[in-house]
């Protein structure tokens, strides 16, 4: 039995087993007739998939009765196209690449960012790049929110495509991001242990949820780098730079765990406060380095990107404690 609802461009899809012993991702792919298995595996791991409430594995084999909950992405229907979109790519040998992503571009097609993504540059700039995950990946191993700078991985060839996925996976790739914060944080250094999975009541943001009810393990460890304080013309307000590492990679997981902890990212308007205490023109998150090993020689790699340039404004604005 299949029921469903429209919410903001995503689609609820509600699933009952008529017959259990199936693979998850197995059974989606049957039931939805036209979507890969890899694009499912993908979603499974996005946390919009759930079983009986539950976030599991692609691999989860389904008993009669279970209740399965999708939240579909809309399907882009157009053709990509390569567009001539500048890049910063800050390091590029013969298998990868590493674009510097400006604030406010889209990563991959979709309703509404049909043009001028990530991905249709990087089809301008190598067409081959279909091959590489598909049209619609270009080659990209990960992503980053639109308004979220700096770098991404993109892989030129299949074999490399693998094995930087594979590096993911199993948390084998640094990434560390620069976010300025609301408020004093007190300690030198933390780690965020919460289980991060769909919210409940708004299925377009995540929260922390425990994993009885979906959520996925996620950690986060920070630094603290500066203290500042800005003063506007009724008061002044503290805020914090930290660095930041992700150990796992769940969807917007610097954002739920820095507002968990009531220091919500500067700017941001989805997780922290609608009407903001200082001047951001974006949420202050930015990728600043990347390590992970080249898929041939297997020689460890690190790149940085410098602060993106409107944030550095922000920044200059501030007063350091």
């Amino acid at each position: 039995m299949t029921t469903d609802s429209q919410i903001s461009g995503d689609k609820q899809i509600e699933l009952t087993v008529a017959n259990g012993g199936d693979r998850l991702d197995r059974f989606l792919a049957g039931q939805l007739g036209d979507v890969s298995r890899a694009e499912i595996q993908r979603w499974i791991k996005e946390d919009r998939v759930a079983v009986n409430g539950r976030a599991v594995r692609s691999s989860h084999k389904l008993a009669t009765g279970d209740n399965v909950s999708l939240l579909r992405p809309p399907v882009v229907k157009q053709q990509i196209v390569g567009e001539p979109i500048p890049l910063d790519v800050v390091y590029e040998d013969v298998d990868l690449l590493v674009v510097n992503k400006p604030a406010g571009m889209v990563v991959h097609p979709a309703p509404g960012h049909a043009h001028s993504t990530l991905v249709n540059a990087l089809l301008a700039r190598d067409p081959d790049l279909a091959e590489v995950g598909g049209p619609e990946r270009a080659g990209i191993v990960h992503r980053l929110d639109r308004d979220t700078s700096g770098l991404l991985l993109v892989a030129k060839t299949v074999p490399a495509y693998e094995i930087l996925q594979r590096q993911f996976k199993t948390r084998r790739v640094q990434k560390t991001y620069l976010a300025l914060v609301e408020g004093v944080v007190e300690v030198a250094e933390g780690r965020v242990e919460a289980p991060i999975g769909r919210d409940p009541a708004h299925r377009q943001r995540m929260s922390v949820l425990p994993e009885s009810r979906g959520g996925r393990r996620a950690v986060t460890v920070f630094r603290v780098l500066q203290h500042y304080s800005a003063r506007t013309s009724q008061q002044q307000h503290e805020v914090t730079l930290l660095e930041i590492d992700l150990l796992t990679g769940r969807t917007h997981q610097i954002r739920v765990h820095l507002a968990f902890l009531k220091h919500p990212v500067v700017g941001d308007r989805v997780y922290g406060r609608r009407r903001q205490l200082i001047s951001c023109p974006r949420q202050f998150l930015h990728a600043m380095r990347l390590v992970f090993k080249q898929p041939e020689t297997e020689q460890s790699l690190s790149v940085e990107a410098p602060l993106a340039e409107d944030l550095q404004v922000v920044l200059r604005g501030l007063v350091e404690q």
